[in-house]
This record gives structure tokens, C-alpha cells and sequence, in this order.
């Protein structure tokens, strides 16, 4: 399927960004059971939001970003920098019992390999500490970060913490993007 049609079948779909089938897929491969609590890091414009609240119904789904987002139902969003997120009390009262972290930010691309890189990997790094703080003992970490000279680096920091790293590419990815994930079990 061409990254083009990524996006209609999102939009056909109800979805608002093609961003849901990387996810999809993703979890698909892992199978995560028992999600009560999910916290979406970067969530606008909420598609990841979406198919976590339609896969797991019954499922508290908690979304953060400094983007604003349209209302999703069955959602709770803050619109709020996830530096602040200990600031978040509905957040914050349910520290290390989320089931599932997962994050799509990404920051805004410079062109500047070097600069693009260190933001790329202070945000990852960000999220990791959250995932760390937030996540009960078996969670699940879902990150979004890119093909870089830091990714090497990256993944220890996350093995430090995590029982199991590992890295995917999902087929919704544009073949041509440095984008890839990194899922953890804590």
C-alpha cells in the first residue's frame, strides 16, 4: 500500500491521522492484555488517542501535548507540556499504574542533522523518564524515535529500565523516513 493511501484509509476510517496504523500493527505484534490506564505522549491530533480507546474499550485514556487537540470521547486531554506532567493532578494520581505509555512526538525538524538528532533524543529520553515514573511493573512503553548516530545510545538507556527493548519498523511508515519505534516491557 503507497503512504498515500495510508492516509485515505485513515480518513475512511474515521481516524484522524495515518499514525493509527503504525500503532496498530505494533500492537498486534506484542499483544498487550489487561490495559486499564493508557497516558498518549504527544497525542495531538489523537489518533493514537482513538485506537486505544476503540481497542481497549474500557480503558482510562489519558492524552498530553503542547498541540492543542479536538475533543475525542472517552478521552481525557491536557493541553500541557509533558515537562509539567507531575503538575497534571488526574495524571499524576495514578503514577505507576499505567499499562500502557505510548509517544509520537516529535520535534519540529530543523534540516540541521546534529540539532534535529539532540532534540530527537531529548524528547525520547523525556519520555522514557515518564514512562519509568508512570508505568506499573509489566507496562508497556510505545516510542516513536528516528534512525540516527544516538539511537545505539538511546536503546541502552532504555534497557537500563526495561526488561525487554525492542525496535520496529511498521509497513505504515514511509519507507524513506528515519522513523522508527522502540517498545519496552517494564
Amino acid at each position: 500500500m503507497h503512504s498515500d493511501n495510508w492516509a485515505q484509509k485513515a480518513k475512511q476510517m474515521g481516524y484522524r491521522s495515518r499514525a493509527v496504523f503504525k500503532l496498530e500493527e505494533i500492537l498486534q505484534k506484542i499483544r498487550i492484555k489487561d490495559v486499564l490506564n493508557i497516558l498518549d505522549l504527544g497525542s495531538a491530533p489523537g489518533g493514537w488517542s482513538q485506537l486505544t480507546k476503540k481497542k481497549y474499550p474500557n480503558a482510562e485514556v489519558f492524552a498530553i501535548d503542547v498541540l492543542d487537540m479536538d475533543p475525542i470521547d472517552g478521552v481525557n486531554f491536557f493541553h500541557e507540556s509533558i515537562e509539567n506532567i507531575s503538575n497534571i493532578e488526574a495524571i499524576n494520581s495514578l503514577k505507576g499504574n499505567f499499562n500502557l505509555v505510548i509517544s509520537d512526538i516529535a520535534p519540529n525538524i530543523t534540516g540541521i542533522s546534529a540539532i534535529d538528532g539532540e532534540n530527537i533524543f531529548e524528547l525520547n529520553q523525556l519520555t522514557i523518564e515518564v514512562a519509568k515514573n508512570f508505568l506499573d511493573s509489566g507496562g508497556t512503553l510505545i516510542m516513536k524515535t528516528f534512525q540516527n548516530n544516538m539511537l545505539k545510545s538511546l536503546r541502552k538507556d532504555m534497557e537500563l529500565s526495561f526488561k525487554i527493548v525492542q525496535t520496529y519498523k511498521p509497513a505504515a511508515s514511509k519507507k524513506q523516513s528515519g522513523e522508527i519505534y522502540l517498545y519496552g516491557v517494564k
